[in-house]
């Protein structure tokens, strides 16, 4: 089986919800029958795309996306950087200039490209 399109998909996905509802743990016929839908959908989510990610254009910005992507908070990466959390505050609104010493720190521990942290400040 081969979905090729969001129909199929949708379909496919509708069948596989039925199949779960209704049970198929114990029939052969309707456990390899799961199995086949199931593959089809994986195959079909493996050709699509992922959306893509917006990049940060500012300091601010790849900050909270490598606060998000390493799953930190605020007072967590204050503690990451040795710095104070209003200080970090400050920074994340735009309020205050980086530190030729907090760069070297955003560089070595949250891998921001010494490029990245030039060209935006």
């Amino acid at each position: 089986m081969k979905l090729t399109n969001w129909e199929e998909y949708k379909s496919a996905f509708k069948a596989l919800d039925k199949m779960i509802e209704e049970g198929f743990e114990g029939n052969m016929e309707r456990e390899n029958q799961f199995l086949l839908l199931a593959k089809a959908i994986e195959e079909f989510e493996d050709t699509m795309q992922l959306m893509p990610v917006r990049q940060p254009k500012t300091l601010p910005e790849m900050i909270q996306y490598k606060m998000v992507e390493r799953r930190l908070k605020q007072k967590d990466l204050a503690v990451l950087l040795e710095i104070s959390t209003a200080r970090l505050s400050e920074i994340l609104n735009g309020k205050r200039r980086i530190t030729l010493d907090v760069a070297k720190k955003l560089y070595e521990r949250l891998q921001i490209s010494p490029e990245f942290i030039l060209k935006v400040c």
